[in-house]
């Protein structure tokens, strides 16, 4: 799975709420950096990523399900920004 985010004005990259929670990342908890063919943010926990990966499917679905609701278009968030909340 491959989660794209982008870089705030302060170089803030946030880490959505549902995949913090889902790779068990709490305040204060450490991430390790990897620099290969690119960034990779590893959490020093360990998870369980088929336990991760049922939550997100039944996330999405549950997203789905909801009257009208329907797969976002490429570029239709780019109004919204997250980093002026913090």
């Amino acid at each position: 799975m491959i989660i794209k985010l982008k870089v705030g004005k302060k170089s803030y990259v946030i880490l959505p709420k549902a995949l913090r929670e889902a790779v068990g990342i709490e305040e204060g908890d450490d991430l390790t950096v990897s620099l290969n063919d690119g960034i990779a943010l590893t959490p020093s926990k360990k998870f369980d990523r088929a336990a991760f990966e049922k939550m997100s499917k039944k996330h999405k679905e549950s997203v789905l399900s909801v009257k009208g609701a329907k797969y976002p278009e490429p570029g239709e968030a780019k109004k919204y920004s997250l980093e002026d909340e913090f």
